[in-house]
């Protein structure tokens, strides 16, 4: 009896071992002989392992295959954020000439009318008793705090603003803003809606809107609320006045260009600062057919849509570069939860062996 138990023992410890062979649908005679088991242990080396596991590793394998398949997914957004990023940018290049003829022409033409452009519309400054806030957020979320900085900005304006004396109204654009601040009344003069790939076609609409509101004499001042690209890891809240313009900024400012770069897989950010335009020279003798005064009131307006565009694409820009920075992060804590799980997965199953061979000692312990 004792020989039999032995034999049955060794038979089932063998399926044990690290080679490809474990359980089997086999078994041994119980009168057979030691040397029939071991001239049959070469078989078992040869047979595919039948793994049996508890509900609590089957469940674990379950959620490591969950969590990996979310990995890929905010993997894949990362990279579709990435191209658009370069969409984006390749976007801004694109206006480039037409912002530099502009701002060249019109310095040429306050440079020769002197101080008596000062007298535009577009160009006066008068007391201000109502601003209108120009807001720009996202479409969608998942890009981190874009949208909440946003939104947190423009709330602390306002109320600075309504502490000073100031009255205000809001010029949405963006889903989000929009959402926000309907829910909480604020007072709202417009709501726009742009996707990820803002045209002149809504700058323009959003350009009207402002010029109507101003010259009107309903709005004395229009400040704009955006985010100020800075890296793919940072982006900046930041506040200016649109409206009135500066004629000394339109004609000094300077710009900036960003084109994102890749180096061994990783993303990175090439920057480059570009001067003003050098101002166009215009001869004293030069006869206009227009009177340069109307002239230049007829590029403000170009200048302020151009404005506008500029800064959808660098909003657009930085939300993308949120969001790919927000996948990153979820992306590698993904990773290091399947590890986790791995590690909890492969104690459930190492926990779950040695409970059967504990059975199976104790139970040929109890043939004895």
């Amino acid at each position: 009896m004792k020989f039999v138990s032995f034999a049955a023992l060794l038979a089932t410890a063998s399926a044990f071992t690290t080679s490809p062979a474990a359980f089997t649908t086999q078994s041994t005679n119980v009168g057979g002989s030691v040397n029939n088991i071991f001239a049959d242990n070469s078989a078992h080396r040869t047979r595919k392992s039948t793994i049996v596991m508890d509900g609590k590793a089957n469940a674990i394998r379950d959620r490591i295959t969950s969590v990996k398949n979310t990995r890929k997914i905010t993997m894949a957004m990362k990279l579709v954020a990435a191209a658009k990023v370069r969409r984006a940018q390749d976007a801004v290049l694109a206006t480039r000439p037409f912002s530099e003829t502009l701002q060249s022409v019109f310095g040429g033409l306050i440079s020769r009318l002197g101080g008596e452009a000062m007298d535009l519309p577009l160009l006066t400054q008068r007391e201000v008793k109502k601003v209108t806030l120009l807001v720009i957020t996202g479409d969608r979320g998942l890009c981190g705090g874009y949208n909440s900085f946003m939104i947190k900005k423009a709330e602390k304006r306002f109320a600075e603003l309504k502490e000073q004396g100031v009255e205000c109204d809001m010029i949405l654009v963006g889903k989000k803003g929009i959402a926000y601040f309907n829910r909480r009344g604020y007072p709202i003069r417009k709501e726009f809606e742009t996707g990820q790939n803002p045209d002149s076609k809504q700058a323009l609409s959003i350009a009207e809107e402002i010029l109507n509101t101003y010259l009107s004499g309903e709005t004395d001042a229009v400040e704009l609320l955006y985010t100020k690209f800075v890296s793919l890891i940072a982006s900046t809240p930041s506040v200016r006045t649109l409206v009135p313009f500066s004629a000394s900024e339109i004609s000094q400012k300077g710009d900036e260009v960003f084109q994102l770069t890749s180096t061994d897989g990783q993303f990175g950010i090439e920057r480059e600062e570009l001067e003003a335009a050098e101002p166009q020279d215009f001869p004293n003798d030069m006869i206009f057919e227009q009177d340069p005064i109307q002239i230049v009131n007829s590029i403000l307006p170009l200048y302020l849509n151009g404005q506008i565009l500029r800064t959808l694409q660098e909003s657009v820009a930085s939300e993308l570069a949120a969001r790919m920075q927000s996948m990153q992060s979820a992306s590698d804590n993904a990773g290091s939860l399947a590890k986790e799980l791995s590690m909890e997965y492969n104690r459930a199953r190492q926990a779950a062996v040695t409970q059967e061979i504990l059975e199976i000692v104790a139970g040929a312990t109890a043939l004895e």
